[in-house]
């Protein structure tokens, strides 16, 4: 047998090998345990060994870090916030360092009300282009100025501008003096500067710029959690899209206020349903919009809000200690009642930097299956719940399958909201 012939057969035997010791249960105990584990004060996980004869210990805290050995797995509890080291050892020799990172608890009041949702855009929002019946023909001054529909104006002539009337006065001072407007634009986060000449309408000699433009946006979401402490709070999940442009709408103010839901339109495959709702009589602002972000909209409450089921502080959870199984969501489907409905969280993935649709979840309630059909547009931000904590929020339906649909981790929604989730004030004080 030649020695090309040996290598193929020594090859082949190492591989199967390898194989066969990766799929041996000690091994695939030993991957399980992770290097890193990000726990809260408080909690405790376990980890089999029923194969292994893993002794963990914690030689730097052992006040901070409780581990207790039984006899198919050994737990970790977290007891004082900071950062550790855990060793394991095999027949007294160490074989991995696991680094354990223990978070002061946090706990925040899950939400679950319908809330209306004003938003008041920075500058005023291009839409689309209007043609000026001119004597010379229809044209839009905008268009010819290269504006294009998303665009944002936010000055003329150097004048800050905040809504649609304040436009007005510019175009009728450049039609009688005949000079353009100096338009400062703001398009995908870049502004550039253009001029814009008005022109004259033929059947009402007005001076147009031959734009159909927006300053405010209006809907309705679900409130997601609120912090009682600072009073900040996180809704909706998503990021609000201008209906038109499609784009996210760059926000300089806005208000939430109380809703009420009137009716619901049942959702089905290819057709997705839809909560028709109401502000309030009073339109009541219980809270201000400082960010319309990719993970939904946040901001500070200014009035108490009570969901009627669940007023205390829960813990959360991380993202990676999501697990697959049943769960809990908390939404309105009858007027301002907040209720508990049955879902299974189908997927999750644990992931390490801030990103949407984290989880896709199945409505398993038959209550809310008969009265929506699963997941309706205006539920966006509806808090998910498993094993009593805050887990994540409902983003997005799937078009072709009502009952089920995307949602993200409750991680990055309170990362957004700017509450302190990893403990690093404490850090910076200590």
């Amino acid at each position: 047998m030649n020695t090309e012939a040996i290598r193929k057969i020594m090859g082949v035997f190492l591989l199967v090998s390898f194989i066969i010791i990766g799929m041996s249960k000690p091994v695939k105990e030993y991957f399980q345990i992770p290097k890193q584990i990000v726990m809260f004060e408080g909690e405790a996980m376990r980890f089999s060994t029923a194969a292994l004869p893993v002794q963990a210990t914690v030689k730097d805290a052992p006040k901070s870090i409780e581990v207790h050995k039984h006899a198919d797995s050994f737990s970790v509890k977290a007891k004082q916030s900071g950062e550790k080291k855990m060793v394991l050892e095999v027949a007294g020799m160490p074989v991995k360092q696991v680094d354990v990172n223990v978070l002061p608890t946090l706990k925040v009041i899950p939400g679950g009300q319908s809330i209306g949702v004003k938003l008041n855009t920075v500058g005023v929002l291009v839409v689309g282009y209007h043609l000026v019946e001119t004597e010379k023909g229809k044209k839009s001054p905008g268009e010819i100025a290269g504006i294009k529909v998303g665009d944002i104006i936010t000055r003329i002539n150097g004048k800050k501008i905040e809504k649609m009337s304040d436009l007005s006065p510019f175009i009728e001072e450049a039609g009688k003096t005949g000079k353009p407007l100096h338009l400062q634009v703001l398009r995908d986060k870049h502004s550039f500067t253009t001029k814009l000449v008005p022109l004259k309408d033929k059947h009402d000699h007005a001076y147009r710029v031959g734009l159909y433009i927006r300053d405010s946006a209006a809907g309705i979401g679900t409130m997601t959690f609120y912090d009682p402490v600072s009073k900040k709070y996180g809704a909706l999940g998503h990021v609000i899209s201008d209906m038109d442009t499609k784009k996210p709408i760059v926000v300089q103010n806005g208000q939430i206020m109380r809703s009420t839901v009137t009716s619901i339109e049942k959702g089905s495959s290819g057709s997705p349903g839809e909560k028709l709702a109401r502000f309030s009589d009073e339109e009541e602002v219980i809270g201000n919009i400082t960010n319309n972000s990719p993970f939904g909209i946040f901001g500070k409450l200014t009035e108490p809000v009570d969901n009627g089921i669940m007023n205390k502080p829960i813990p959360i959870a991380l993202s990676n200690q999501v697990k697959e199984g049943p769960a809990k969501m908390l939404t309105v489907v009858e007027n301002d009642k907040v209720e508990q409905f049955d879902i299974e969280i189908v997927s999750t993935i644990p992931q390490k930097f801030p990103a949407t649709k984290g989880l896709v979840i199945r409505v398993t309630d038959p209550r809310l299956l008969k009265k929506t059909g699963g997941i309706v547009q205006g539920m966006s931000g509806s808090p998910i719940i498993q094993d009593g904590k805050l887990v994540g929020a409902v983003t997005h339906v799937f078009v072709n399958d009502p009952t089920s649909g995307y949602g993200v981790h409750i991680e990055w929604m309170l990362n957004e909201a700017g509450i302190d989730v990893y403990g690093k004030s404490n850090k910076k004080a200590s």
